[in-house]
């Protein structure tokens, strides 16, 4: 006999209770009222094994709500089920709080960061990703192109090409990465492997421009904000204590 508090008749699915530890199922009834929220947490742990601190700061920060907020047109570039599984992978924002800069910085300042933070950044991607590189080298008709980062989804089967702009959302920015799917469905794709699908981060966009950039592009791409962590302000940073204070009051 299933537990009643399974058990939901006036919806298509039934809770996967069982696979989750206690905690976690005592986390999700305090803070998800929302039953398809919860359902979807529920999924996102056992599909990805989140711990139940790393389930707590997705609740925190609104996962479920943001991952819908991806602007793409899968729908219309890949298979109903290929599409459904690719827009469960994708989020929207991407939170690189492994990263603070209290200086101006670029796009390569963030690559760099995120390479150093390697198991962080793959944590934040989701599950089944391999980092193929940064700045991945491809030649095109003799000319040489490097992609900001490149990526494999081993249960999508697919690679995954991101570009980085630390601007807000530009139309012209999804040619670019249009013309880098193309190149690695052709230079690296092999037998079983799926199409390749783009990834644009930006700290910004308007969701309408984005969506009009992406209706008559035949690559699947999505475009999604990234969030970095938050650095301490000036004013604050100097009325802290320096290392050197601290293990002198230490002696």
């Amino acid at each position: 006999m299933k537990p009643p508090v399974s058990q939901l008749p006036k919806y298509n699915f039934e809770l996967p209770i069982k696979h989750l530890s206690w905690s976690h199922n005592i986390l999700l009834i305090q803070q998800v009222k929302d039953i398809r929220a919860r359902y979807w947490y529920m999924t996102q742990c056992v599909v990805n094994h989140w711990s139940r601190r790393y389930l707590a700061e997705t609740i925190k920060l609104d996962y479920y709500n943001k991952h819908g907020a991806l602007a793409n047109n899968f729908d219309t570039t890949l298979p109903t089920v290929e599409s459904d599984d690719v827009k469960s992978m994708l989020k929207d924002p991407y939170i690189f709080d492994m990263l603070t800069f209290t200086d101006q910085y670029n796009e390569r300042d963030i690559e760099i960061g995120l390479t150093k933070h390697i198991e962080k950044f793959l944590v934040e991607m989701g599950a089944g990703f391999a980092f193929m590189g940064r700045q991945y080298h491809i030649e095109v008709s003799g000319d040489d192109y490097y992609i900001d980062m490149l990526m494999y989804n081993a249960f999508l089967h697919r690679y995954m090409v991101i570009e980085l702009k630390n601007t807000e959302f530009k139309p012209e920015y999804i040619g670019k990465l249009n013309f880098y799917c193309s190149a690695v469905d052709d230079i690296l794709c092999r037998e079983g492997d799926n199409k390749t699908i783009g990834l644009l981060l930006c700290r910004t966009k308007d969701r309408i421009k984005a969506e009009y950039a992406l209706r008559d592009i035949a690559k699947p791409i999505g475009v999604s904000d990234y969030e970095l962590g938050q650095a301490l302000p000036n004013d604050l940073r100097s009325s802290l204590p320096t290392i050197e204070e601290i293990e002198a009051e230490l002696e």
